[in-house]
């Protein structure tokens, strides 16, 4: 097994050393990886392919092309790139014999597009504890998550993201995160904007957890308005325990003012919707 995993490693490697090799070769590489690691096999040999996968992507990412580059149908290998072309993010996940998820992120941020872009590459276990809504987090102790759709905006007349992720849990709970997102000077993400408003209060940051079984929807319907589902417990003593909420099939957004401020809305109505 190990001597396969070897061999695909030194694959990616001339691949990637020789630009003349087509790129749909990388894409087999990447499909195979990963198809592999969603496989039931030991914890430990699924840590060796991450190792072959990031040392594919590891050149890859360092590329010239990497924003104007997209593996299509290339399943669990999460690829967004922001509308003003200076954020991409690659985002995958790896299940645990005991069914928790470990999460492994490339952010590719450049300041803009005539500057080299800048490459960091985050990876932490699942946590029991969810994110906190009011805290900071930085490279060192980034929370985990599957990110799938990001849209850039302004406050404080600073360039910022705003996120949609997901966090797969455990196999009773799962979280989407409506995340916020800056970058240093130095060109390191900085996760925690306090721009997220109820009218009361602002946090930096929405969690919503709900039952594994459950399918909420939360997506962009517009770069400034984010649409979701209500979260309800499946009946009254469930109040409280997460394990046990899903959609009611009322809807409720967040909105973005001139101010640069993610408001929410209760209730709405997606079919008369503003966007």
């Amino acid at each position: 097994m190990q001597t396969v995993i070897r061999g695909l490693i030194v694959i990616s490697f001339i691949i990637l050393s020789y630009p003349g090799i087509a790129q749909d070769s990388i894409l087999t590489i990447l499909e195979k990886q990963f198809l592999r690691i969603r496989q039931n096999i030991p914890s430990e040999q699924k840590l060796i392919i991450v190792d072959s996968i990031r040392q594919t992507l590891d050149s890859y990412v360092a590329s010239d092309t990497v924003f104007n580059h997209h593996f299509s149908d290339l399943r669990y290998l999460g690829q967004i790139t922001s509308s003003d072309s200076l954020l991409k993010l690659l985002t995958w996940n790896v299940i645990s014999a005991d069914g928790k998820n470990k999460y492994y992120c490339y952010f590719i941020y450049r300041p803009d597009k005539n500057k080299p872009h800048m490459v960091h590459f985050l990876s932490r276990d699942y946590q029991e504890t969810p994110p906190d809504e009011n805290a900071i987090y930085q490279i060192d102790n980034w929370y985990g998550a599957i990110y799938y759709d990001v849209r850039p905006f302004v406050y404080e007349d600073e360039k910022c993201y705003i996120l949609l992720a997901i966090d797969y849990g455990n196999p009773y709970i799962t979280r989407k995160i409506i995340e916020t997102l800056k970058f240093t000077p130095e060109g390191k993400p900085v996760f925690g904007i306090p721009c997220i408003t109820d009218g009361k209060n602002r946090v930096r940051r929405i969690i919503f957890e709900y039952a594994a079984t459950a399918v909420m929807s939360m997506k962009f319907e517009a770069d400034t308005l984010i649409v979701f589902d209500h979260l309800s417990p499946f009946s009254p003593e469930f109040k409280n325990n997460r394990q046990y909420y899903g959609p009611d099939f009322s809807f409720d957004a967040y909105y973005l003012d001139k101010e640069g401020l993610w408001k929410l809305k209760e209730d709405i109505d997606i079919k008369n919707k503003k966007k």
